[in-house]
């Protein structure tokens, strides 16, 4: 672990340098960022200004490896910042994240302007890697093999004042033939409860009001301690905790997914009522040879007791079309498995090779052409049902957490936009009274459209918050300071529910 000293090395109080992280990849690298960002500005550097694009003094890329061409990208965007550097005296590169991890060395063979290349177990070493660099005039390559300490032990620079992501484990011990994030995170390792709690209880105490609990496979948790039971403890505590609104979590797999947990979801008041639960595949068959340990009637059912338990509970999901081998049968059964879930929005991916995968090397590699004809099949479907289930959203009353850039229209239409419990979004009529993100409103659902939903009538409700507090501190102090303050981070919270798109298939994306 980086110590306080270590850190202070690249302080230089009379021209502080400015920094842009750019983020690519899962909740993990995204909660890694806004440790880079605390670690950054502790070091006395300050945020470069929105749309800066390598205008900063130090860039950073917090790299993704599970994409087929997740290096072209990153080599295409180092191309694009060399001349740049070369013009521009003391600028410096650093390359850290699960492509940092898996290709090290080669980053600098194949741009030898990168300064510091480092991994997922090791970004507390940021900033005195830098410095080194600095100093020695030559790039910095630091790999750990083994996690050196929790993202959520570092330094922070959270990107919402009233939503956070808060870490419970690292590692995933299962060995998906198509992901490569095992070999990039490592084995499981599970942060101590206690630990835990009490970054819930501090977040809170600034004015956070909603937490998702992250973990490569969250609800895993325990098996580092073992005890099969306490992710379902885990979530009974953070209903204890005053103050806290919203308790989410991802991404849980199937294979541990305990009757515990339901039971905890539906008696946790401050627990949501949504559940993001990969499914990759309906088939057996298709299931087997990703080495995913659940077959379709085992997923199904947890869906069918999730419902009994949570009757408004939106279920979303992960799915692979194009997986090595899946036949025109395999995928029917996918399409079944759709239609029997009723999956209020699906993630759903193309497939892709990834490097260093069982998969990429196997037989039978589907054709690009049929696997877009069964990708657009599954997207229409997914669409109709998601439709289908959004309007059965009409005329609920629902409340509210108002969201901070969610509504990409909002400035046009006059309205503000927000999370249901179930993190359905809402765009709702903007009421006369001020109304800051994290404060909560109660709205009538009016109208339903596949991605969202509209209250058109007059807001119901106002309660401001001390989560809306906090947001207008923190905009009162940003706009205080000379340097911009926004970089481009996936905003914080759970993830919005997207279209569906071709991507990753990675359960942690």
């Amino acid at each position: 672990m980086t110590s306080s000293s270590d850190r202070s090395l690249a302080v230089d109080v009379q021209a502080p340098k400015s920094y842009e992280i750019r983020t690519y990849g899962c909740q993990m690298n995204v909660h890694d960022s806004e440790r880079l960002s605390g670690l950054l500005e502790e070091a006395g550097y300050v945020r470069a200004p929105e749309g800066s694009d390598g205008d900063a003094d130090v860039v950073v890329f917090n790299t993704c490896a599970v994409r087929e061409n997740a290096d072209n990208r990153l080599y295409g965007n180092l191309g694009r910042l060399a001349p740049r550097k070369a013009t521009r005296p003391g600028m410096q590169i650093a390359v850290g994240g699960c492509l940092a991890q898996k290709d090290r060395d080669t980053i600098v063979k194949r741009a030898p302007w990168v300064d510091v290349v480092f991994g997922t177990h090791n970004i507390g070493k940021l900033p005195v890697l830098l410095e080194r660099a600095r100093v020695q005039e030559e790039a910095q390559v630091e790999i750990a093999e083994s996690l050196e300490a929790f993202p959520s032990t570092l330094p922070t620079r959270r990107e919402s004042a009233y939503a956070a992501w808060v870490s419970i484990s690292v590692g995933c011990n299962n060995t998906c033939t198509f992901c490569i994030v095992p070999a990039l995170r490592g084995k499981e390792k599970d942060r101590r409860t206690g630990d835990i709690l009490a970054e819930i209880e501090a977040l809170v105490a600034e004015g956070v009001s909603e937490i998702t609990l992250l973990g490569q496979n969250v609800n895993a948790y325990g098996s580092d301690i073992g005890d099969r039971e306490a992710f379902s403890k885990l979530l009974r505590a953070c209903g204890a905790i005053e103050g806290l609104e919203r308790v989410r979590f991802t991404s849980p797999h199937p294979r541990d997914f305990t009757d515990d947990v339901i039971a905890a979801m539906a008696e946790t008041p401050n627990v949501m009522p949504q559940l993001h639960m990969p499914m990759q595949s309906g088939s057996d068959t298709v299931l087997k040879a990703m080495r995913r340990s659940y077959r379709q009637e085992r997923y199904l059912g947890i869906i069918e007791k999730v419902r009994a338990a949570i009757p408004h509970a939106a279920i979303t999901t992960d799915i692979i079309v194009g997986f090595p081998g899946e036949t025109e049968e395999d995928f029917d059964q996918t399409l079944h498995a759709v239609r029997e879930a009723r999956f209020a929005q699906a993630f759903t991916f193309q497939y892709s090779k990834r490097p260093g995968t069982p998969a990429a090397t196997m037989e039978e590699q589907i054709p690009k052409e049929v696997v877009q004809a069964r990708y657009e099949r599954l997207v229409a479907l997914q669409e109709e049902i998601s439709w289908e289930e959004n309007k059965k959203q009409v005329g609920r009353t629902l409340e509210l957490m108002v969201a901070e850039g969610e509504g990409r229209k909002d400035g046009a239409t006059h309205r503000l936009s927000g999370r249901a419990p179930d993190n359905r979004l809402v765009h709702f009529t903007k009421p006369e009274q001020q109304v800051r993100p994290g404060d909560v409103v109660t709205v009538e659902i009016t109208y339903a459209a596949p991605h969202h939903l509209l209250a058109e009538g007059a807001v119901l409700d106002v309660r401001r918050t001390r989560a809306g507090d906090a947001w207008e501190k923190r905009t009162a102090d940003q706009a205080a300071k000379p340097a911009g303050v926004l970089l481009g981070l996936p905003k914080i919270g759970v993830p919005a529910p997207l279209p569906v798109a071709t991507g990753s298939g990675c359960g942690c994306d």
